[in-house]
């Protein structure tokens, strides 16, 4: 029996589930780069290269195991960049017996799947993703009848299936979580970890000659490429983290500093979600650091929250409501996405400096995606659809279903409180707290009206003011509601008159 195996650019695991059913010795393996999904967003071009050049790596894997692989470059002359053409063409030449899939990660691609499924005489075998702990199926039963889906909940019972961080069915150090440890800003003489960097081979730089000619004109510098591209290099990054940056991930994992965009952070998550580095492999060397007494845990219990707790959660909540769940916009924001995503032309030096990391880096830490640029999105009442499609183009982790539910849900409220129990909304008090971005400001912090106004103050009081139906009875809003309650008319307006100015500002491109 012949079967044709179709690996995506997130599937580059040699355990993937559609090789693991597969007969290597009767067995094509077809992976393609397609200009469709180089176009489907305005996507980063070290993002593509990452793509691009781990696609080519893992092909030279495994033919040196001993696959046949069918390998279709963007630059091939009869590329159809196409998916589904691709594969059509592959059926014919091939001619299998048999279609292999392992289930994709977007919504998307698997309509594609559904499509092809109708229209090729041939059958479809289509494998569980077993790189995560919950399959589906779990996830829906999991929210079956709940009104709120909690991650903290979720994280749990990840918790409890993994057994990591487990004593018997008690949590190690007795809490569950211990996130309210890990909010200190930097302090001015601590010292920090050098960047892990890779150093491009040939095949990453035939890669970025090739990106630099075919996308000229796209979002961000193809300058000091040193992501991995292999399973051997993501390993390798792993270790780097667990050594020099995870002691110290926890307790700096919300700070922010201006020139500095790696701080303490494992930069894991592009490989982990392209299928790099096992994600319960990375938890567990993470545990071992910490039984090994080389890692406290509150840094232990953040990483592996983030990865069986809330990748996994975002993941469920994705799979859940889609495709609905991509046009949510609860709070009416109608708003064009500014100029400066793009650009980074913004005299907001905390706006400034996100935009210039993301783009010369493709990547910006988490906190600043939530609370600066996702924060300004969320007061200044942006579109969710395009802020979703800028977070999607610009960082080299982001996939549709990871990145999606952490824009609309986490990010943006735009889901209603599905995801989030509250909106992070946030005045230039906590970026000031938990950074020194305010330091060097034309705008000043503490002050909400006036030409030197940090732009974020207005803004908020403007957001509790305009969505106060939609949001004054949240429970965990009681305090912001009554701090704007306090303000005499007089005030509200001088705040109302102050947020109409930000936003023609805005529009204008002066802000």
């Amino acid at each position: 029996m012949t079967e044709l195996v179709v690996v995506f650019a997130d599937q580059l695991s040699h355990n993937l589930s559609s090789l693991a059913n597969a007969d290597k010795g009767k067995a094509t393996v077809l992976m393609m780069e397609v200009q469709d999904e180089a176009d489907q967003v305005w996507h980063h071009r070290k993002k593509l290269v990452f793509l691009f050049s781990a696609m080519r790596h893992f092909a030279d894997e495994l033919k040196e195991a001993g696959w046949k692989v069918r390998y279709v470059k963007l630059t091939d002359s009869d590329n159809t960049n196409n998916f589904s053409e691709e594969i059509t063409s592959a059926v014919i030449d091939v001619t299998p017996d048999r279609l292999l899939f392992t289930e994709p990660g977007e919504w998307r691609v698997e309509q594609i799947i559904r499509q092809l499924r109708e229209q090729l005489d041939i059958p479809v075998s289509m494998f569980r993703d077993t790189r995560f702990v919950a399959t589906k199926q779990q996830f829906r039963d999991w929210a079956k009848g709940r009104k709120e889906l909690r991650m903290e909940y979720f994280y749990r019972e990840m918790r409890r299936s993994t057994g990591l961080l487990m004593d018997g069915d008690k949590p190690k150090g007795g809490k569950w979580n211990y996130d309210q440890e890990n909010r200190s800003p930097i302090k001015s003489d601590q010292k920090l970890p050098n960047r892990h960097f890779v150093e491009p081979d040939d095949t990453t730089l035939d890669v970025l000659e090739m990106v630099s000619e075919k996308f000229p004109d796209r979002f961000g510098s193809l300058d000091s490429f040193g992501y991995g591209v292999t399973a051997k290099s993501a390993e390798a990054a792993l270790d780097e983290f667990i050594k020099t940056r995870l002691p110290d991930f926890g307790t700096y994992q919300d700070a922010m500093i201006t020139g500095q965009t790696f701080l303490f952070h494992s930069v894991l998550a592009l490989y982990i979600n392209v299928g790099l580095l096992d994600p319960l492999k990375a938890c567990k060397a993470v545990e071992k650091a910490y039984l090994a007494g080389n890692a406290p845990i509150n840094a232990v219990e953040g990483f592996i929250r983030q990865i069986i707790g809330w990748r996994e959660y975002v993941r469920g909540v994705y799979w859940l409501k889609m495709p609905d769940y991509l046009d949510q916009n609860s709070l009416d924001a109608k708003e064009d996405l500014p100029d400066f995503y793009w650009s980074g032309k913004t005299k907001m030096n905390c706006v400034r400096e996100v935009i210039e990391q993301t783009k010369e880096h493709a990547y910006s830490h988490h906190i600043q995606r939530l609370m600066i640029t996702g924060n300004f999105a969320l007061l200044a009442g942006i579109d969710p659809r395009q802020v979703h499609e800028w977070y999607l183009a610009v960082y080299a982790d982001a996939f549709e279903w990871v990145e999606l539910p952490n824009t609309l849900g986490m990010a943006l409220f735009a889901d209603g409180g599905l995801l989030a129990s509250k909106p992070y909304a946030a005045s230039a008090n906590y970026i000031n707290k938990m950074s020194n971005f305010c330091k060097s400001c034309h705008y000043d912090p503490k002050e909400k009206l006036g030409e030197r106004a940090c732009p974020f103050n207005a803004l908020y009081w403007d957001f509790l003011d305009r969505n106060e139906k939609r949001l004054g009875k949240n429970p965990r809003m009681g305090m912001m509601y009554k701090n704007l309650q306090r303000m005499d008319d007089k005030a509200l307006d001088d705040v109302r008159s102050q947020a109409q100015q930000v936003k023609q500002k805005l529009k204008s491109g002066t802000l």
